[in-house]
């Protein structure tokens, strides 16, 4: 699992509020994928390897895409919310 620091080393906020979840992981299972089995499909039909090619090819193309996009995904969501003053939502008295 890739986790925040506590805070942040430049000016110390805070990132314990903040909930980025495994939203970003989700979306990069699936973009990531769709264009990976672009990739070896078109592979496929244009050189026809066997099958240990593709596999040697394509998986650790995949781990290291996805771990790689996964910081940059989790820092935008977490700049998303600073930016945006995202706070968790709660139904209070007033509004019901």
């Amino acid at each position: 699992m890739i986790a925040f620091a506590p805070k942040c080393r430049a000016c110390g906020l805070d990132f314990g509020m903040f909930n980025v979840g495994d939203g970003p992981a989700a979306f990069l299972t699936l973009i990531l994928g769709t264009i990976i089995v672009g990739l070896a499909v078109w592979l496929q039909l244009a050189f026809d390897p066997p099958l240990w090619v593709q596999m040697v090819v394509w998986i650790p193309v995949a781990l290291a895409l996805t771990i790689a996009a996964l910081r940059i995904a989790k820092a935008a969501l977490l700049g998303a919310e600073y930016r945006n003053a995202a706070r968790e939502g709660r139904i209070s008295d007033r509004e019901a």
